[in-house]
C-alpha cells in the first residue's frame, strides 16, 4: 500500500515539473522547434497525417496538442472532422487557441481523458508520450476512447542514430546561444534518449490491444510516426 503511494506521489511531483516546465517555454516553443528543425517539422507532420487517410464526419482527439500545430493541420486539411485539442499545460493552450480562434480545446490530464468510451475515430498524439511518466497507463486510456477500428497515430523521435546524436548536441547549444533555458533542452534530449525506439513502441501498443498498421520514418529515422487500429 505504501509503496503505491510513494510511486503515485512521484509521479504527482514529476507530472507537476513537467507541466511547469512546458508552461515557461511556451513562450518559445514554437521558435525553437523552427529553428532546431529548420522549419520541416511542420512538412513531418502534414506527412504523418496523411498516413492516417482521415475521413469526413469522424471524431478526432489531438492529445498533448501543446501549442496547437496537429489541431491547425487537421482543421485545415480536413474541415469537416471535428477535432478536439487537449493538453495539460494552460500556457500552450493559450498560443493553441491564439492559432485556432475557432478550435475546441481542453486542458485536462492523458492518464484520466475526460470522455465516455468509444468516442473517438482517431487519436493523435504529436512528441508528447514520452513526457508522461505513466505511459501505461496513457495508451490504455487512448485505447478507451477509441472506436473499434479507430486509429492512434503517434508521432515522435524515432532511432538512436548517428544523425540523432548531432541533434543531441546541437539542440542545448542553441538553446544556450540563444539564450533559452539550456536545462530544459536537455531534458528534452534526456526525454529523448530514455524513450523507446519505434519497434519497442510497436510492440508495447499491441501488448494493449493495439493492431499494427503502419509505420513511416522521417529524416533519416530521426523522427518516427506508428500507426495503430484498435
Amino acid at each position: 500500500m505504501y509503496a503505491k503511494i510513494e510511486i503515485k506521489t512521484t509521479e504527482l511531483i514529476l507530472w507537476h515539473a513537467i507541466k511547469t516546465m512546458f508552461d515557461e517555454i511556451s513562450g518559445y516553443y514554437d521558435f525553437m522547434n523552427n529553428f532546431i528543425s529548420f522549419g520541416t517539422h511542420y512538412i513531418v507532420k502534414f506527412l504523418a497525417l496523411k498516413e492516417l487517410n482521415i475521413q469526413p464526419r469522424t471524431m478526432i482527439l489531438d492529445l498533448c496538442c501543446g501549442t496547437g500545430d496537429f489541431t491547425k493541420l487537421i482543421t485545415k486539411f480536413y474541415p469537416r472532422a471535428r477535432v478536439i485539442g487537449l493538453d495539460f499545460s494552460q500556457e500552450m493552450l493559450k498560443l493553441a487557441k491564439q492559432k485556432n480562434p475557432n478550435g475546441v480545446f481542453m486542458q485536462a490530464d492523458c492518464t484520466s481523458l475526460p470522455f465516455g468510451d468509444v468516442e473517438f475515430d482517431y487519436v493523435t498524439m504529436g512528441f508528447g508520450l514520452r513526457n508522461i511518466e505513466n505511459r501505461t497507463k496513457v495508451i490504455d486510456e487512448i485505447y478507451r476512447v477509441l472506436n473499434c477500428g479507430g486509429k492512434f497515430l503517434h508521432l515522435d523521435f524515432g532511432y538512436h542514430n548517428f544523425l540523432s546524436k548531432i541533434f543531441n548536441v546541437i539542440v542545448p547549444f542553441c538553446a544556450k546561444v540563444l539564450k533559452k533555458n539550456a536545462d530544459h533542452y536537455k531534458y528534452l534530449i534526456d526525454s529523448k534518449e530514455e524513450f523507446p525506439n519505434p519497434d519497442e513502441l510497436i510492440h508495447e501498443f499491441e501488448k494493449h490491444g493495439f493492431k499494427y498498421v503502419k509505420k513511416q520514418d522521417y529524416l533519416f529515422g530521426i523522427i518516427s510516426a506508428q500507426i495503430m487500429m484498435k
